[in-house]
């Protein structure tokens, strides 16, 4: 990881390496079925993809958004932040992007810090003040400096893997050549069942090591300002704002909700309000006001 100023978290460090162990662990499993049963080909595909995948996650974000590059000419105070917040970290200043959407939120991505991109919504530019926006920056820019794409990439690898399992055995005939001697439906039943809880469980850990990230980038954002109250009034606000958008254009965006620096969640029943990407509002604020605490800083 490139050394930059945000500082670590040895807490959620700890945890995070605990669940990437238990993702090992799940890989190691499904790894041996997909070895035996797709001699290697399989394989091949799905590394292909997630490595497309992670060398073009800026470009598809960015393009999924409806963000552009914007240069210091036409966008002198977002690029000041940014120009302040990298000298601050002392670490490569990444592309800075807008996306022209009223939902307000932020994001950033790229698998170095020197090919990322960060990008703030108009929505979230019109909605906040210059100190609140530099603390959301602040939070999107410690995902660069400790390569949580990367991170989320190979953790993301056993899900992905497993469902392409599901796929073959259910649609492919994976147990075709086994059919003569009548294994074939039971080694279909078997691959399907295993790739079904690996990816059940990849998907649960994949999302508390979301939350953990997101936590993670809060605490280190916080301490690099020294203005922890600046981002929990711009998570307040930005949580607040949610409510007035249209849910057409929540649901547009909730896809992208691991990227986001709050999560776009349209009324009603959906995976994103039972297994969210994000800690709960109460938690990241609590998380805050401790930071204030230990700063000397009013909560």
């Amino acid at each position: 990881m490139a050394k930059s100023r945000y500082l670590p978290d040895r807490g959620l460090t700890a945890r995070m390496v605990l669940t990437m162990f238990l993702l090992g662990l799940l890989f190691v499993v499904l790894g041996a079925v997909a070895v035996y049963y797709l001699r290697g080909l399989g394989l091949i595909l799905v590394a292909g993809f997630l490595v497309a995948q992670w060398f073009f996650s800026d470009r598809v974000a960015l393009y999924s958004m409806g963000g552009r590059e914007v240069s210091p000419q036409e966008a002198p105070e977002l690029h000041a932040i940014v120009d302040r917040l990298c000298a601050l970290a002392d670490m490569p200043k990444p592309k800075v992007a807008i996306a022209d959407t009223d939902v307000p939120n932020a994001f950033a991505t790229g698998r170095t810090p020197k090919r990322s991109v960060v990008c703030a919504t108009t929505g979230i530019m019109a909605r906040l003040s210059p100190t609140e926006l530099e603390g959301v920056l602040s939070h999107e820019l410690s995902h660069v400096a400790h390569r949580d794409v990367t991170v989320m990439t190979i953790a993301s690898f056993v899900g992905v893997l497993a469902g392409f399992l599901t796929r073959m055995a259910l649609f492919s005939g994976m147990g075709g050549r086994r059919n003569n001697n009548n294994n074939g439906a039971p080694v279909v039943l078997v691959i399907t069942l295993v790739s079904v809880v690996v990816y059940a469980l990849s998907f649960l850990l994949t999302r508390a090591l979301s939350r953990y990230r997101e936590l993670a980038a809060d605490r280190a954002g916080a301490f690099l300002t020294g203005a922890p109250s600046e981002l929990a009034s711009a998570l307040v606000k930005i949580s607040g704002e949610m409510a007035r958008i249209p849910v057409r254009d929540l649901r547009q965006a909730e896809p992208f909700n691991a990227f986001f620096f709050a999560p776009a969640i349209a009324p009603g029943f959906s995976l994103s309000s039972l297994f969210s990407t994000h800690p709960p509002m109460e938690r990241r604020l609590e998380q805050l006001s401790r930071i204030s605490a230990q700063l000397g800083q009013p909560g």
